[in-house]
């Protein structure tokens, strides 16, 4: 299966395992930064070089031979469940992508007719009830993840220890656990333990958030969102999570993690994998 969602940088400084909706923007133009002195002109998902991605063909040799070396630095970042299944709820569901379309085609349109998720219209202008359309949602977030129907899960909405699990599980190890919450302290950690070409000044990194146009700002405070109901599936779905990264499952306005990584525990149980 080798390492899906990895990329290092081309001078083999540093390898880390993209989560999606966790502050991937924002690390892989730093880790681009780190190597060329400049920033990538667009989004970083669309660079064709300058950094390695297991995506591209000519990089896998070298992301292999790092990851199952272990001498580079390995690292992912994540994120509080709660918040992280309403940010894709609020981009990919409510939102038009960069291209000007909705985000996979018909997937929008089934949402809409199935569950009967409201968008804001065909152009996402019209107000809408946020907290009962993202509630609708995620019953079809628990459906795919669970049931893998109507579809496949989404890698935006699938969970964190799945992604981060086949870095483990392929012969990977991380040295480093972050959180979105924290970033400064975490990347800036990150940061000090490997040699870079050019050196990152965090606290001159403007923002590369690339879905911050595309949807509706949140209305409400992130705990709004969820009832006993939707926070009983999100338990459902994302128990893992919260378990091996720290976070509090009973109160879903708490984003900060309420304990540690324990890097040895959670190697233990994403090489498990689900359980």
């Amino acid at each position: 299966m080798g390492f899906p969602g990895v990329w290092m940088t081309e001078s083999a400084s540093v390898m880390y395992r993209v989560v999606p909706k966790c502050a991937c923007s924002t690390i892989g133009q730093i880790l681009y930064f780190s190597d060329h002195g400049r920033y990538f002109d667009g989004d970083i998902h669309d660079a064709r070089d300058g950094l390695h991605k297991w995506a591209r063909e000519d990089s896998r040799p070298a992301i292999t031979e790092a990851a199952l070396g272990r001498e580079t630095f390995a690292f992912t970042c994540v994120r509080n469940p709660y918040s992280r299944i309403l940010s894709s709820f609020l981009d990919k569901v409510c939102g038009i992508q960069r291209n000007g379309n909705r985000y996979r085609g018909n997937l929008v349109p089934m949402l809409v007719a199935r569950y009967g998720v409201d968008i804001g219209g065909p152009d996402g202008t019209r107000p809408f009830d946020q907290i009962a359309s993202f509630r609708r949602f995620l019953l079809f977030a628990r459906d795919t993840i669970r049931w893998r129907r109507p579809m496949d899960p989404d890698i935006h909405w699938s969970g964190m220890a799945g992604h981060a699990g086949t870095f483990v599980r392929n012969g990977g190890r991380f040295d480093r656990v972050i959180h979105t919450e924290d970033f400064a302290a975490g990347m800036g950690d990150v940061l000090s333990h490997i040699e870079t070409p050019h050196r990152v000044d965090l606290s001159a990194v403007p923002r590369f958030n690339e879905s911050a146009g595309h949807g509706p700002r949140r209305a409400h405070p992130v705990a709004a969102y969820f009832d006993d109901l939707s926070m009983h599936l999100v338990h459902e779905i994302y128990r893992r999570d919260f378990q091996i990264f720290g976070y509090d499952a009973e109160d879903a306005g708490r984003q900060h993690p309420v304990a540690p990584v324990d890097l040895d525990a959670l190697h233990d149980a994403l090489a498990e994998g689900d359980q």
